[in-house]
């Protein structure tokens, strides 16, 4: 049986061969709630595929190219350090997108990452 993911509008089949691994990041990346934020890891252990981390990053370096609009600046490192920012074509843009959204840097790392992070494997399968 495949697994899916159903979530408001949102549905994640991972048996639909016709989706990149940089889709289905996309997917879950627009499901992580606003004032929250999660990592590379958490991301690639949801998919599936646990040693993926750093393509998770890539997926979120290629984001910005895309038509879609991916909140990529959800997306940090295992410990709360905004390692993609210089991605964001401007030094404090993804901290700016950060801290709009209520959430509190310092020295690029956020303040209380364990009260912001969002685990996409808490979701229903």
């Amino acid at each position: 049986m495949a697994k899916v993911l159903k979530l408001n509008t949102c549905v994640l089949d991972y048996s639909q061969k016709s989706k990149s691994f940089f889709e289905l990041v996309y997917e879950v990346v627009k499901l992580i709630p606003r004032g929250r934020v999660t990592s590379y890891g958490a991301i690639a252990a949801y998919l599936g595929a646990k040693s993926s981390a750093r393509m998770v990053g890539w997926a979120m370096n290629s984001s910005h190219k895309a038509a879609l609009q991916i909140p990529a600046h959800r997306v940090v490192n295992r410990n709360g350090q905004l390692t993609g920012k210089a991605h964001f074509g401007h030094p404090y843009l993804m901290q700016n997108l950060l801290e709009n959204e209520g959430i509190t840097i310092e020295n690029d790392t956020i303040v209380d990452f364990k009260k912001h992070f969002w685990d996409p494997a808490t979701l229903e399968k």
